[in-house]
């Protein structure tokens, strides 16, 4: 096989994989406090893709042309959203805790990040119908499992309301489930919105809940388009030439277009 036909297959393979990442559905509503709201699915009108139009991922993949350009520009258009979330005051104001929670736990930074903007859009004021609290929509009763009590300084409810004490409690919360599903994310995902009792009662599977499975997959996307920028993909673009590496548990595909 030809160096140059070699070059294309990956070219191929490469893009194809990208599109493919790039185009799960992800949807985001900005209340009128700026508060962004994620999900997998358009849940009512005021939700936009995130991306905008995408490329087509089962169509065909060539190498040149508005394909090419169509797929830059999607990833462009995907590090500006995950450059607005970093750069906005309610994720800015609480970093450095998730930051140190993460590594606290071992937990990826990402993954506590996607979890706190599915669960609160950063906004430590968030209180749910069922009573969970802020920027994790950590239940009261959860947070006295992990030794958040009622004292002289404040109900547990109250304590709930302080950026550290909520991420900490919800990352040491997520970090046992991790724990109680061992190499499948997904469950402690879905046992962190369920419960572990619901995720077990289901055959350790995500339960049947529509909730519950809307929120595993738009945790599982937004996690995965963060780690974008670090991990996944890196695009230079140097004299005419474009490199795209695309990088993977397993394998890793790359490829030069030039001129």
């Amino acid at each position: 096989m030809s160096r140059a036909l070699t070059r294309s297959l990956l070219l191929s393979v490469a893009l194809l994989c990208g599109a493919r990442m790039a185009h799960a559905d992800m949807w985001i509503f900005v209340d009128d406090r700026g508060v962004k709201h994620y999900a997998s699915s358009q849940l009512d009108p005021r939700y936009k893709p995130l991306l905008g139009s995408m490329p087509d991922p089962t169509g065909p993949v060539v190498s040149g042309g508005a394909q090419i350009d169509s797929h830059l520009a999607a990833t462009s258009a995907s590090m500006r959203s995950i450059t607005a979330m970093e750069i906005s005051p309610g994720f800015r104001a609480v970093k450095q805790h998730v930051r140190t929670a993460a590594d606290a736990n071992q937990l990826d930074f990402a993954l506590l990040q996607a979890v706190i903007a599915t669960e609160s859009g950063f906004d430590a004021r968030a209180v749910s119908p069922k009573g969970a609290m802020g920027l994790m929509q950590v239940m009261p009763a959860t947070a006295e499992r992990y030794g958040v009590t009622n004292d002289k300084a404040g109900t547990v409810s109250a304590k709930l309301t302080d950026p550290k004490t909520n991420i900490h409690t919800g990352a040491r919360y997520l970090r046992d489930l991790v724990n109680l599903f061992p190499g499948q994310l997904e469950l402690a995902v879905a046992a962190y919105n369920a419960g572990e009792g619901a995720v077990q009662r289901a055959g350790n599977k995500i339960p049947n809940y529509k909730e519950t499975q809307n929120y595993v997959q738009t945790v599982m996307q937004l996690y995965k388009r963060l780690s974008l920028p670090a991990q996944r993909q890196q695009f230079s673009m140097v004299r005419g030439r474009v490199r795209a590496e695309f990088r993977g548990t397993a394998d890793a595909a790359q490829a030069e277009i030039l001129n």
